[in-house]
């Protein structure tokens, strides 16, 4: 195992293997989270001589082919145009806004089966396209990242590997919290309230998939999964640092911590503020989706106003709606992020994995406000884990928001704390990892330690 760190590692300094190149398809979900998680992976598969090759969303048309890499596109949406695609999740995200002011039990019904409902519309409609790609790419390993299985991916003749790209107990164990609960690690009581729940109410779209596999030849799955750990090797953006005390421990065979898995996306440069230019730099991201919330947004602008920092916004599509911005703001529609935390001194963001796995590589503290899906539960890790903190999305006060961020910036344990994360991650280079695990599969088959 040390050999294969050192390699490792030695590529992270710029080493590189280059023998008979792979084609290697990544095919991420439909969202820029798990996309952009894909597209550090990849990187590091070019760099190492390999070909890799993404299969897309058709609503995710010029994403990838930004940073060089081959596009497939794939119908997950039953015929819709592009710009119907382009709005379907924002306008969707739009419509469950009220929801998101309640718990997580209460999301059930009213967000989460409506999630599930549309991924599996999305996984049956895409099932021939996926299959007729892969027949004629014919790769020799595909890497999924999604929270549902195709069939196809299976049927591909080649090896298949699962990125778990949202929180890490999309893994499920009776000792840790049930997915997209937000419960606490100790709260039991809780865990079994949520799953029993759940269950509950998912069990209509879950029979409709299983009607769905059964009609793929594939047996169904039980009441409440729908996706399976990849019986070759499974990849955890999550930091192993951060990870869950689990029953029955992940075999390292098997499941690999990426330590986070952090794209290349150049430099940036920080504008000049008319007001509080050289105070503390706070970095404010809720993801593409989380934008829309343009009344949460102008609260959140009213209170930054009276506070004696400087601030980078993401406003997502909905710059438009802005005006009269304070001198101490900067909005943008949409800002290089890991090129960005670098700068700053403190991230607000939404718990995304991306995100909170990006503030920890490089060591700055979080404020999770989370709205829905794994959101709650990285808000809830980074309150237990001591790396950061939480906050509600809706019931907090300024005086609340302006204390946490004032605690956090001054706080120097916890600031050695992320250091020595932050190295750590950095050390272990994941996309440098994911892509050497990815090409030694793809060459011989299997996991080789």
């Amino acid at each position: 195992m040390q050999h294969f760190k050192e390699g490792i590692h030695g590529l992270a300094k710029g080493a590189s293997i280059v023998s008979n190149g792979k084609t290697i398809v990544l095919f991420p979900e439909a969202a820029f989270g798990p996309a952009l998680n894909c597209v550090g992976i990849a990187q590091r598969l070019r760099a190492l001589g390999h070909n890799p090759v993404f299969i897309c969303d058709k609503g995710f048309k010029g994403v990838f082919e930004k940073y060089g890499f081959e596009e497939n596109l794939v119908d997950m949406s039953g015929g819709m145009s592009d710009e119907e695609i382009a709005k379907f999740w924002a306008n969707f995200i739009a419509e469950k806004q009220p929801y998101f002011r309640l718990s997580p039990i209460e999301q059930l019904p009213t967000y989460v089966i409506p999630v599930w409902e549309a991924v599996v519309d999305s996984a049956i409609i895409a099932e021939s396209g996926l299959h007729a790609h892969l027949q004629r790419i014919k790769p020799d390993l595909v890497a999924v990242d999604n929270v549902i299985l195709f069939p196809a991916i299976k049927k591909a003749g080649c090896p298949w590997v699962r990125i778990i790209s949202c929180s890490e107990n999309e893994i499920p164990d009776p000792d840790i919290p049930p997915h997209l609960s937000g419960c606490h690690e100790s709260d039991f009581d809780g865990f079994r309230k949520f799953q029993e729940r759940f269950l509950e109410l998912v069990k209509p779209v879950h029979d409709r998939f299983n009607d769905f596999l059964v009609k793929q030849g594939h047996a169904p799955y039980p009441l409440g999964e729908f996706f399976e750990a990849s019986p070759t090797m499974n990849l955890l953006l999550y930091p192993e640092p951060l990870a869950f005390q689990r029953h029955t421990p992940l075999d390292p065979r098997r499941f690999q911590y990426l330590e986070g898995c952090v794209r290349d996306e150049g430099s940036y440069v920080v504008p000049e503020f008319t007001h509080n230019n050289e105070q503390p730099l706070i970095y404010v991201s809720f993801g593409s989706l989380g934008a829309a919330d343009v009344v949460l947004y102008k609260r959140l602008i009213a209170t930054f106003s009276r506070l004696p920092y400087s601030f980078l916004m993401n406003v997502g599509d909905y710059i438009g709606e802005y005006s009269d911005v304070p001198g101490n703001i900067h909005l943008e529609s949409w800002f290089p992020q890991p090129a960005v935390l670098p700068h700053v001194d403190l991230f607000i963001h939404h718990g995304g994995n991306n995100s909170f796995n990006e503030a920890l590589y490089f060591g700055k503290p979080s404020i999770i406000m989370p709205f829905c899906w794994d959101g709650l539960d990285n808000a809830a890790r980074i309150h237990d884990t001591g790396y950061g903190e939480q906050l509600p999305r809706y019931q907090w006060t300024e005086s609340q928001l302006a204390e946490c961020i004032a605690r956090l910036l001054v706080d120097q344990l916890l600031q050695k704390r992320l250091h020595t994360l932050s190295t750590h991650m950095q050390t272990e280079a994941g996309s440098v990892k994911a892509a050497r695990i990815l090409a030694g599969i793809a060459s011989t088959g299997s996991f080789q330690p």
